[in-house]
């Protein structure tokens, strides 16, 4: 789907003073009776020693258009080499932005906004005078002079989808492990994320790749073309407050060292220069913000650890810092964790669950323009497309909606879910657009217990549980699943609305310990995990479906990997 962020990019910050990054001009209310026919806000993102980024935003003053071209020189000797948003091409100084065939339209008081990026020696001037039409901007009529207007958050310029025309980074310790397992080249050479889960991560552990040693690694996978790198930022004080497997290092009220010791140093090495041709995705803080909706107050599923987080607010804190911090680059899209269709498809979660991100997305300095979109099915097992049947379908008079498996949610897969949940999201607040990803590591569900087609018509229960792909016992089982198999493989805009599907959880890595291993990364025992364990109002109180001899969470599970590569759907070659 061709999607636009002009609205995220209309609020770019101003800069005043030696650096000369922004120029502005008053609107019509700053200057009394004055006619601005059109303002620029042209604002440097990134300066290194050859090259930066531009941000330019462009306000009409004058009448309506269908069509525009904004016209510049340059004083120096800057060269525009790539652009997004618009179609740029220069002639010595003279360069000329035209509209794409998506943004043409100009509404009297609207606004457009591209970016670009040139190369440059020596100064890097902002130029004097824009043109309009052929109308220069930025002046008045001769009765008022221009004033800066309020600095608003900066987003920087964004391409629309980060995955589009780009390769993404193959992270080599996950490939080699995966290439050393019988079968594993098949697919050591497909991109999955990088986790950032604790502090130590940042520069390494136990001889581990730091985040420096992998973007340096992602310069050299980019070559020429576009590549963009997957973070899961994954640190939040109280972590996963309802999943003892991955809790985390930090304590509920230690937002202050998530922020000093692991968002800033973060923020810090992501705002490098040497790192700006590169698209960096963050998947920011899986299983938080939905815990405060569905595992809270006197739900029968509320755990103690999500009520002190819930009422301390410092998963809210902690996203939105992260959103604000790691946002301020040009290069850096945030998406935040949106759960699944079986945690937050149901009524009393859905529209709640938007509410909380919305308020996450608001929270400390952050605003919603700080928000490329969302993620969802991170490290879960939910059924990307169910073939077989729909919340629609019913059998003896009963819904769909009333088999024990889909127990009364509105959604049945992922692909469904994410597409309205993307709805909902831009209802609550968040810009129109907004793209998905879903990971589809492990959501295949392929080999030999796939069924062909829909289960007999006997009874509603009958009919979805012989149809249904996902094969998980309860679809509250999220801990190392008994006969999942490799998902989708990444790719880029696969359906309306979705930008990518996605490997974010690396298959082979395990969700989480079969017993009780004692460990410095402050990762507890989930029965959840224990294949005897008999469940908990979370799963129905049925049996967990987990695997034996699991290691901790994040640690590699050959047994699992193998188990994903034979029930892959797609099938592997």
């Amino acid at each position: 789907m061709s999607r636009t962020r002009t609205a995220m990019l209309a609020a770019l910050a101003l800069v005043a003073g030696a650096s000369g990054t922004a120029l502005a001009a008053a609107a019509p209310e700053d200057i009394g009776t004055a006619a601005v026919p059109c303002t620029v806000d042209y604002k440097v993102q990134n300066q290194w020693d050859t090259g930066f980024t531009a941000a330019v935003t462009v306000t009409n003053q004058g009448s309506a258009k269908s069509n525009w071209s904004l016209k510049w020189s340059y004083a120096g000797n800057q060269k525009v080499t790539s652009g997004w948003n618009a179609k740029i091409s220069q002639s010595g100084a003279a360069v000329t932005a035209a509209n794409e065939t998506y943004n043409g339209t100009l509404a009297t008081g609207g606004s457009v906004s591209f970016g670009f990026q040139g190369s440059y020696s020596g100064t890097n001037a902002v130029p004097a005078t824009f043109t309009l039409d052929g109308v220069t901007c930025n002046v008045d009529d001769g009765s008022g002079g221009p004033t800066d207007p309020p600095d608003p958050d900066p987003t920087g310029p964004k391409v629309d989808n980060p995955y589009s025309g780009a390769k993404v980074y193959v992270n080599p310790e996950w490939s080699e492990k995966a290439a050393a397992e019988p079968g594993g080249s098949r697919i050591a050479s497909q991109p999955t994320g990088v986790w950032l889960d604790r502090i130590a991560a940042i520069n390494g552990v136990n001889g581990d790749m730091g985040l420096r040693d992998h973007l340096d690694e992602a310069l050299t996978q980019k070559g020429s073309g576009e590549l963009v790198v997957q973070l899961v930022i994954y640190n939040l004080p109280g972590r996963d407050c309802a999943a003892l497997a991955s809790n985390g290092e930090l304590g509920p009220t230690e937002l202050g060292r998530y922020k000093t010791e692991y968002i800033d140093p973060i923020a810090a090495i992501l705002a490098d220069p040497k790192y700006a041709a590169l698209r960096i995705v963050t998947t920011i803080e899986i299983d938080s913000l939905p815990n405060l909706v569905t595992n809270t107050g006197s739900r029968p599923t509320a755990t103690p650890q999500c009520d002190v987080m819930k009422a301390n607010g410092n998963y809210q804190k902690g996203v939105g810092y992260a959103l604000n911090k790691l946002g301020d680059a040009a290069n850096v899209y945030n998406y935040i964790d949106a759960g699944h269709h079986g945690w937050i498809g149901w009524d009393d979660n859905f529209a709640a669950s938007a509410t909380v991100m919305k308020e996450a997305a608001t929270s400390e300095g952050a605003t919603v323009n700080d928000v490329h979109g969302f993620i969802a099915n991170t490290a879960n097992y939910s059924a990307l497309k169910e073939n077989n049947f729909t919340v629609n379908d019913s059998v003896g008079g009963k819904s769909v909606r009333e088999s024990k498996w889909v127990d009364w949610n509105r959604y049945t897969d992922e692909l469904s879910f994410a597409q309205a949940f993307r709805q909902q999201l831009v209802t609550t607040g968040f810009n129109s657009g907004i793209g998905m990803l879903i990971d589809t590591s492990r959501n295949g569900w392929g080999g030999s217990a796939r069924p062909a087609g829909p289960g007999a018509m006997t009874d509603v229960d009958t009919y979805v549980n012989g149809g249904r792909y996902d094969r998980r016992i309860h679809v509250g089982n999220w801990c190392n699943q008994s006969g999942a198999g490799l998902g989708e493989r990444p790719q880029a805009s696969p359906a309306a609305g979705i930008d990518a599907y996605v490997w974010i959880k690396p298959p082979g890595e395990s969700d989480g310990a079969s017993r009780v291993i004692p460990n410095d990364e402050g990762k507890g025992f989930d029965r959840m995990c224990d294949p005897t364990y008999t469940g908990n109002p979370r799963n129905g109180n049925n049996m967990s479906g987990a695997l034996p001899d699991a290691p901790l969470s994040g640690h590699w599970f050959s047994a699992q990997f193998q188990q994903l590569m034979q029930n892959a759907y797609p099938p592997l070659s």
